[in-house]
């Protein structure tokens, strides 16, 4: 499945491949992911292809410095973040799944994660 995604005025977007439909999504209560309201899926890097100006993505680390949270510099939305897997050492794209609108959130079932302890 692939699925297409963007900030709130567009100017990133994106798609991402799936391989079978988005149903679990993580709710993390880290300082950032709280703050910004994410509901998180997440694929291989490779799965992903922005589809716009990388000039037009901003980014953020904090903490560890280990993850590159990206926001659009026009709306300030955050609708991807980029990492290593720790586990695996495979690079990852963490999406905000409410940045795709074709979504239907209502029926996915969400885990919380404990961000705030790690």
């Amino acid at each position: 499945m692939q699925y297409q995604g963007s900030c709130h005025c567009g100017r990133i977007a994106f798609t991402v491949q799936a391989q079978a439909p988005i149903t679990d999504v993580i709710d993390c209560n880290c300082s950032m992911c709280r703050r910004r309201g994410s509901l998180l899926w997440f694929a291989p890097r490779e799965a992903f292809a922005l589809a716009t100006d990388p000039a037009d993505v901003a980014t953020y680390q904090f903490n560890k410095h280990h993850i590159d949270h990206h926001h659009c510099r026009e709306c300030g939305t955050a609708p991807y973040s980029e990492a290593v897997d720790p586990r695996s050492g495979v690079p990852m794209v963490a999406i905000n799944v409410r940045c795709l609108p074709e979504l239907d959130l209502s029926g996915l079932s969400v885990t919380s994660h404990d961000g705030a302890a790690a």
